[in-house]
């Protein structure tokens, strides 16, 4: 998804996915918001990972709920600027980053 804020849909998805003999469940969005209990509802919840850029802050979220993970996206996003600063190529980005990038 683009924005995780409010996870009970998210909880719901999972206890259904479960139900229906999945073995693993990850949820991934670009911007973590995880507002109010979401980080208690992910921890009590079906869901194995929720995955979240670090466009947004969550460090207290990510305190209350080890099921938080990050990933950071700052050197591509930094790289994107610059490239459009000095009008270069942007689907660089897509042909040549690579997660480990």
């Amino acid at each position: 998804d683009d924005i995780i804020d409010d996870v009970e849909d998210f909880v719901a998805a999972a206890e259904s996915l479960k139900d229906r003999g999945a073995y693993k469940i990850y949820i991934m969005a670009t911007h973590g918001l995880l507002s109010a209990e979401a980080p208690r509802l992910i921890e009590e919840s079906a869901i194995d990972e929720v995955v979240v850029t670090n466009t947004v802050p969550h460090e207290v979220q990510k305190l209350q709920c080890p099921k938080i993970k990050t990933v950071d996206v700052s050197l591509i996003l930094a790289e994107a600027i610059r490239r459009i600063h000095n009008g270069e190529s942007m689907s660089y980005l897509f042909r040549n980053i690579t997660v480990d990038d």
